[in-house]
């Protein structure tokens, strides 16, 4: 690259940024003096180089815009814009030339192509000059106002059009939408005898390309109309149905606002700083958030947070500001391009580069021995993501070493205080097997007989508390990917909030980053003896431990299974040169299922990592061929029921028993029955787009329940049908929160878990009475000596001896403390426990 030309491109420049590169205009007018000159169109294409910290030229060229003959040229405005024939974005420049004899004015739209050529694309003529109030839309469109009416003319329209209403303070936007996406809006009078006011005047909009005439205040409200400078919309569609137009916006006024707009309705406000806005830009600065640049005559510039609404920066003495990507980082920088005050020099000798979020470049004018500026700053931003995704891996190590010495800590308090009761001849109270998952030491003979016996017959490993990874997948549907995992985890100690990350690796550096997911679990069944025995192997103690401290969760088989997929868009990955993805497992890990308050133990776990193929066959084996067996089909389907939105009906008929409904969904449909899974059909017409999967439960010959995995447009048609064979009484209603389900679950579970608990420590705390009544009442049935031995005499002090001191207990019994406090705290647990789950099933509840 080389430094820029000096010359005519800092005198009154027009810029556009595209792909990430400054292209500056300047028209070159032809000599009167000097026959052999014309009037040509000069441009220059400029990228950011870090290490200069300056823009540096690409590419440069010139269009004739003139022959020889003297006229008048000029650059009217330079804009971005879809071109609809080669469907990407462009720049375009609208260029006028007159004749010094007066013709007219004749104005030429020019597109820059992508091998650095001004191409023409549309020419028109007008009888007046266009001055403002010009805005260059998709298709290439040129849209203009002159005289109170609103003209355009388009590749499509091949000609000047008027639209066919006459409307005051006109807005022009653009509708993200397949069809209709150029509208108008403005004030229509009611009578023109009337003045224009609220009262007496509507609010109309106007479709360019098809020329609807519809309701503006689903976009606009009427008050706001008349004093909108500018417009940005953020999202539309359009209702299925009636048609109706959803929208969110957001609009600049002239009462130095910008307000946001949600179909119509005021949702927030934020007061700017300056007065007359001309254009409203999104910045998506990436897991940063969100800005609204806007910009003013006179040279200001505000940035905005779309999150809260408010003021973020500002800044003055602004020639342009443009919103590109110029670092190739994947998000969006905000380029102000600052005023040069008349210094000869380069076009973007002033400028600053930010994000407002830990990018930022700067170049300021200086007129004196341009100094040594130093290295640019690092970007401590761009390293973030990597500082994540290490910090998550180093916090699984660290807990899992924690976990390893509370254990250990554990163990030896138990044994030091085992060891200091047997010198003490003391009574040790020995804890449940089952809460330390060991068998103790000094177990009876039998037991100890009989673990030895199986050892002998199989030497099983000691299983982890964390979940282990059976298998990792990935698949591709259309434009997502399903990555999935197999686990199997230890019953005693459950997993909650289960969830998948995914991690990736650019080709351009190693800075990994992570990608948005939807995740979803599937229980699976247990697993068999030889597969939990060869997925516990790896996590086996390095020194072997003794026979009687194995763990009883493998002669149990006391594990359980679950598959846990994440579903993301496959464009991101493309975009950013992706080549590996790791994939990390979320959970929370405590030794109560139900214990949510008491001891939530938060956990990452490294699954493995696979690489992106595109090239690959994306046709599944459950596509080609549902009914064999194989685990590959397996993961086929739990991939499909990821990413195909489900519902679930409740058919209910009260005077006739349902039938077949199976054989009908079969012979109806031509579903074909899933081998893996018989209980789910599969509907393949064409393409993954038309995949159906179904399942049909019968409760009872009255009732039953159909499950839908598929599109809105296939389950509505299927259920169009069914209504067709079922009897008239029949009634299928929709199962609202069959999410819900685990919650309420989890709260029935906990409030039994607190009558048991209750249960249980009052049975404790009079087991010690019940026990000092049978030995009252033994020492009654025996034998009583004779009193006026010496043997009777001792034996009736005694037994005065604990009459007295059962009195004295009766009066005022005494229980341990240690024991009091554990049956207190476990009480105070299982209600907590109970509390949260209550308040879960709750919000769930109203949520659905």
């Amino acid at each position: 690259m080389n430094k820029l030309f000096s010359g005519d491109f800092n005198q009154n420049p027009h810029r556009l940024s595209v792909s990430g590169k400054i292209v500056v205009f300047k028209c070159k007018r032809a000599s009167a003096t000097d026959e052999s000159e014309r009037s040509e169109l000069i441009f220059c294409s400029l990228s950011f180089e870090r290490r200069d910290n300056a823009f540096l030229k690409a590419a440069d060229g010139s269009a004739v815009i003139s022959g020889r003959r003297p006229s008048h040229v000029d650059v009217v405005k330079c804009k971005c814009a879809i071109n609809v024939q080669r469907r990407l974005i462009a720049p375009f420049v609208l260029v006028t030339k007159r004749r010094e004899n007066g013709e007219g004015f004749q104005y030429s739209l020019l597109t820059l192509s992508s091998s650095n050529v001004l191409e023409p694309c549309i020419e028109f003529k007008l009888p007046y000059q266009l001055r403002e109030n010009v805005s260059i839309l998709q298709g290439p469109t040129v849209l203009w106002s002159h005289a109170g009416y609103v003209y355009y003319t388009s590749l499509q329209a091949g000609e000047v059009r008027q639209i066919p209403l006459h409307l005051s303070h006109i807005v022009v936007g653009e509708l993200p939408l397949l069809k209709d996406q150029i509208f108008i809006l403005g004030l229509q009078k009611l009578s023109e005898q009337c003045s224009d006011n609220q009262s007496t005047s509507q609010t109309l909009g106007y479709f360019v390309e098809s020329g609807h005439v519809f309701d503006g205040a689903v976009i606009l409200p009427h008050p706001y109309v008349c004093i909108t400078r500018c417009i940005s919309v953020l999202s539309a569609e359009r209702v299925d149905g009636d048609g109706m137009l959803k929208s969110a916006v957001v609009a600049a006024t002239s009462n130095q606002q910008l307000v946001h707009f949600e179909n119509g309705v005021v949702k927030d406000v934020c007061q700017l700083p300056f007065e007359q806005p001309e254009n409203i830009q999104v910045v998506n600065t990436g897991r940063s958030g969100c800005l609204f640049a806007i910009s003013f005559q006179q040279g200001h510039v505000c940035a905005v947070w779309k999150e809260t609404f408010q003021i973020a920066s500002c800044w003055s003495d602004v020639s342009s500001l443009h919103v590109d990507d110029f670092l190739g980082c994947g998000s969006d920088q905000m380029l102000l391009v600052f005023k040069d005050h008349g210094a000869a020099g380069q076009p973007l000798e002033s400028f600053l580069l930010t994000d407002l979020c830990g990018i930022s470049y700067a170049r300021c004018q200086d007129n004196e021995a341009p100094k040594a500026s130093p290295s640019p700053p690092e970007n401590y931003l761009l390293t973030l993501q990597a500082l994540e995704s290490r910090l998550q891996s180093g916090l699984s190590v660290l807990q899992e070493l924690q976990r390893e010495v509370r254990v250990k800590e554990r163990v030896l308090r138990q044994s030091v205080q085992a060891l200091t009761d047997a010198v003490s001849e003391r009574e040790t109270t020995v804890t449940q097997p089952e809460q330390e998952g060991l068998i103790a030491l000094w177990d009876s003979d039998d037991e100890s007989k009989e673990e030895a016996s199986d050892d002998r017959t199989q030497d099983m490993p000691a299983v982890s508390s964390k979940p282990q990874v059976d298998k990792l997948w990935h698949r591709i549907a259309e434009d997502r990917m399903i990555v999935g995992v197999i686990l199997t985890a230890d019953s005693s100690v459950p997993v909650t909030s289960v969830s998948l990350s995914i991690l990736t690796e650019t080709g351009q550096s190693s800075t990994p980053a992570v990608i948005q997911t939807q995740s979803q679990v599937f229980w699976l069944p247990a697993p068999c003896s030889s597969s939990s025995s060869a997925s516990s192997s790896s996590s086996a103690s390095t020194f072997p431990e003794p026979a009687a401290k194995r763990s009883k969760q493998h002669n149990d088989l006391n594990t359980y299974r679950l598959a846990v997929t994440a579903v993301t868009r496959l464009t991101p990955l493309l975009n950013s040169g992706c080549v590996k993805c790791c994939v990390m497992l979320h959970y929370v890990q405590s030794r109560d299922a139900f214990a949510l308050v008491s001891n939530p133990t938060p956990a990452f776990l490294h699954c493995g990592q696979f690489a992106l193929d595109i090239c690959s066959d994306f046709q599944t084996q459950l596509l080609k061929n549902p009914e064999i067996k194989t685990d590959e089909v397996k993961e086929d389907l739990l991939s499909l029921m990821a990413v195909l939105d489900h519902w679930v009906f409740h058919i209910n008929s009260p005077d006739h028993s349902l039938g077949d409904i199976n054989g009908w969904i079969q012979k109806r449909v031509g579903c074909k029955r899933i081998e893996v899974s018989p209980q789910y059909l599969l509907l393949n017409s064409s393409g993954p787009s038309a995949l159906m999967l179904l399942r049909w439960h019968q409760i009872t010959p009255f009732q039953g329940e159909l499950s839908v995995h598929s599109s809105q447009l296939q389950m509505l048609q299927l259920l169009d049908a069914l209504l067709a064979f079922l009897p008239v009484s029949c009634s299928v209603q929709p199962v609202r929160g069959t999410r819900g389900q685990d919650t309420a679950q989890i709260f029935s579970l906990a409030l039994e878990k607190e009558v048991m608990s209750l249960r249980n420590c009052a049975s404790l705390l009079l087991c010690t009475e019940e026990e000092e009544e049978e030995g009252r009442k033994s020492l009654e049935h025996e034998e009583t000596p004779e009193p006026a031995s010496a043997k009777g005499l001792q034996r009736c002090r005694e037994v005065w001896q604990q009459e007295v001191e059962r009195s004295r207990m009766r009066l005022s019994p005494l229980v341990d403390v240690g024991r009091y406090r554990r049956l207190t705290r476990s009480m105070f647990e299982a209600q907590l426990d109970g509390d949260l789950a209550a308040l879960l099933d709750i919000q769930r509840t109203l949520e659905s």
